[in-house]
């Protein structure tokens, strides 16, 4: 389990003369390495291949230099930025016993100049600055992500992948309602299941058929549609059989007791438990904080203003909060979040888009009690376990 703090700040104390730090600024084709070698006074800059065994060949030559200049090496660290190449690097320098951080690139201070200079070289300063400060312990001076496992990433991906089916399905859906509307008509739904055999019997309002070319395009939407639609079923009598087979499993659990919730599904339950609420989250605040549903402040002398959502964390959980919280608002009427929302907005107009957000949050981490401690929110209604 994480301890206070331990991703704003290093609860290790930093040994200047026995630690070699090592930061990388990485890009399809290549990987910057810059160092600081205790013993040597220049910092070294190194261009390699994205090659993994290129960089530790390298680590360990800076620290045969760094023990030939009489400091031994007790501590190797190396930081990267969180990016495209996700965490397969950091994994793999751990098991080589090498201490690897990935810091959150929007933590990272930048100069605020109009047009400041930026290069790989200059964007690795920066990192060694955000990393030492890091590890002498200095709190905010910038965070690291956590380091998920394969299998806490490999799971996230059935409901990412039909989230983004289920896009493509809207898209080639309303591109189909485009084209037959180009040419007048109008009313017909593409998701029928007889919609395709219906296409050769449209008239345009002049009286006339579909044309060849716009009938062959919306015959090649509608099979695609049929594709998308079937591996969407593939995914969720997927994730059905994996609940079933592991019942108890912790984010099994976690889905089944969850969906107990009226007005939470299956697909929301899924989304909430792999995307937060698995994570070992340090309280209510970081719950909330990592959702991105806190507020923005500006101050600055009589100036206070709110500028809305921080939209900082993760917008997955953030969109599927405000959704669920609309529908949770029907199905459980009687709940002390719905009294609590409708108390403010029944008589204050225009502030019901506002309070949503509120009501996200503060549902978000009821959800959050639900599942770690087995508290059920006043007033919701669950269904009966099975």
């Amino acid at each position: 389990m994480q301890t206070l703090n331990d991703l704003s700040r290093s609860l290790i104390t930093l040994e200047p003369a026995g630690t070699l730090i090592a930061v990388i600024e990485m890009s399809l084709s290549s990987w910057l390495v810059a160092g600081i070698v205790p013993g040597i006074e220049r910092q070294p800059l190194k261009k390699l291949a994205v090659d993994e065994s290129a960089l530790l060949k390298l680590l360990h030559r800076w620290r045969e230099e760094a023990e030939k200049a009489g400091s031994k090496i007790e501590r190797i660290v190396v930081a990267f930025e969180a990016g495209r190449d996700g965490f397969w690097l950091a994994r793999w320098l751990k098991a080589r016993s090498i201490e690897a951080h990935v810091i959150h690139a929007a933590s990272v201070a930048v100069s605020r100049e109009h047009r400041r200079a930026k290069t790989d070289r200059l964007d690795t300063e920066l990192l060694k600055r955000a990393v030492l400060g890091w590890l002498r312990g200095e709190r905010d001076h910038c965070k690291m992500v956590a380091i998920p496992t394969i299998k806490d990433e490999d799971a996230k991906r059935p409901n990412r992948e039909r989230e983004s089916l289920v896009g493509e399905q809207s898209r080639i859906i309303n591109r189909m309602k485009a084209a037959l509307v180009r040419l007048g008509i109008r009313g017909f739904n593409p998701k029928l299941k007889r919609a395709a055999r219906r296409l050769d019997s449209l008239r345009t309002p002049e009286g006339e058929p579909i044309p060849p070319n716009t009938l062959a395009e919306l015959r090649r939407d509608m099979e695609r549609r049929r594709l998308v639609r079937d591996q969407i079923r593939e995914i969720e009598e997927a994730r059905q059989e994996r609940i079933q087979q592991a019942p108890s499993d912790g984010p099994h659990a976690m889905v089944r007791l969850l969906a107990r919730v009226i007005g939470v599904g299956v697909e929301t339950a899924d989304m909430l438990v792999h995307e937060v609420l698995s994570r070992n989250m340090r309280d209510r605040r970081a719950v909330a904080r990592y959702a991105g549903l806190t507020g923005s402040p500006d101050e600055s002398g009589r100036r206070r203003r709110e500028k809305g959502l921080a939209r900082s964390g993760n917008g997955r959980v953030r969109r599927g909060m405000i959704q669920l919280a609309w529908r949770f608002l029907l199905h459980q009427k009687n709940s002390a979040l719905t009294r609590w929302f409708r108390a403010r907005t029944e008589n204050a107009r225009g502030t019901r888009k506002r309070m949503i957000v509120a009501l996200a949050r503060k549902l978000l981490i009821a959800l959050w009690r639900l599942v770690r401690e087995g508290v059920v929110p006043d007033g919701v209604v669950l269904r009966p376990a099975q």
